[in-house]
């Protein structure tokens, strides 16, 4: 039976809404699986990060040789696991230390605070929490900083169960591409499957291996600031500029900001905050424009615009965690998507200059 032209063009109408329903839909279902599980699925990506981080310095070690004997696998891999873990063990330990530190001198920055506003006050002639209260109600200097430490308790709860994921992760490596052969039962499609694994494995190690080591590079350096001009818990506002680094764009601004602030309360006065801006904001400056680039270069082919909206859905999804996850999920969004026909035009447009085939 003939289809008349209007015919023609409603079929395809409706067909073309359906298929749009259809990915609406599944859309909305995985944003709400995504936001439902999030206590769950954060730990496990936590997991899956340390574990590259892992699988990294097992390649190193791995290649440590006496003659023509060498490590075992299963030995450097566990090298590899207590050296990581025995690390972050002393990093949360100086942490739980510097947390509950802030915590009992908070009331004291909340003086100064009064002195560091009639400073500004008289200095300008601006009511800053006049002004602050007009752009965000009233404002709770001491509830901001408890969310914040509260915060990265909770996260620091969750070291078990991200010890729990790493170590079935490793015990489930070695037994991963049997299943995947098993699976497929087609020795081209499985070799496709592990091309996108080996790809995705490769771009996320060498994104979390460098940016951690541009990260590192600028702790240490304002660390160094931070002792010289005399901060409270200089370890604690290190670290956490080390974390922010690993937010994009708006993080090295927030990791500068922070510790000036602390530095005003903890003072009260402005010029050790002028000093910490000038030290830590060239550092940043210094390391974002210039080191990190070189160092990066342009590995992880995405838009600078896809990071930003990147940014602001995973940090509305899983809030701060959200934020440092942002990059390397869509990193693995982009190789993920230019290996089948069907997407590879989202990988274009998610990509920095369309090339998905290098």
């Amino acid at each position: 039976m003939k289809i008349r032209k209007g015919g023609k063009w409603l079929y395809f109408w409706t067909m073309g809404f359906s298929r749009l329903t259809n990915i609406l839909i599944t859309l909305i279902a995985v944003v709400f699986i995504l936001s439902s599980m999030k206590n769950l699925l954060i730990p496990f990506v936590i997991s899956l990060i340390i574990w590259f981080i892992i699988r990294d310095i097992q390649t190193l070690i791995s290649k440590i040789t006496l003659g023509s004997w060498s490590l075992p696998r299963w030995l450097s891999m566990t090298l590899s696991f207590l050296l990581i873990f025995s690390v972050l063990g002393g990093v949360v330990n100086l942490l739980v230390a510097n947390i509950q530190g802030i915590s009992q001198v908070i009331p004291d920055y909340e003086k100064n605070l009064v002195e560091v506003r009639t400073m500004i006050d008289t200095s300008f002639g601006i009511d800053v929490m006049d002004k602050l209260r007009e752009l965000s109600g009233d404002f709770d200097f001491a509830k901001l900083i408890s969310s914040i430490l509260n915060g990265l308790t909770a996260a620091l709860g969750n070291t078990f169960l991200v010890i729990i994921y790493v170590i079935f992760l490793m015990l489930e490596e070695s037994r991963f591409r049997p299943k995947l052969i098993a699976y497929y039962n087609d020795t081209e499609r499985e070799r496709r499957a592990m091309g996108i694994i080996s790809q995705v494995d490769e771009s996320l190690g060498r994104y979390i291996t460098l940016k951690s080591v541009v990260s590192l590079v600028t702790g240490l350096l304002s660390y160094i600031i931070l002792l010289i001009i005399g901060v409270d818990f200089a370890f604690f506002w290190a670290f956490l500029i080390f974390l922010l680094n690993f937010i994009p764009n708006i993080g090295s601004l927030v990791a500068t900001l922070f510790p000036a602030i602390i530095a005003a309360l903890q003072f009260g006065d402005l010029t050790p905050s002028i000093w910490i801006l000038v030290g830590v904001g060239s550092i940043q400056l210094l390391v974002g424009n210039f080191i990190e680039p070189r160092v990066m270069g342009d590995s992880l082919n995405v838009s600078s615009l896809v990071v930003i909206l990147a940014l602001s859905f995973w940090g509305a999804l899983w809030g701060v965690v959200g934020m440092f996850l942002s990059v390397p999920i869509t990193v693995m969004l982009v190789i993920i998507f230019a290996q089948f026909e069907s997407t590879k035009g989202v990988a274009i447009l998610l990509s920095d200059k369309g090339n998905i085939n290098r």
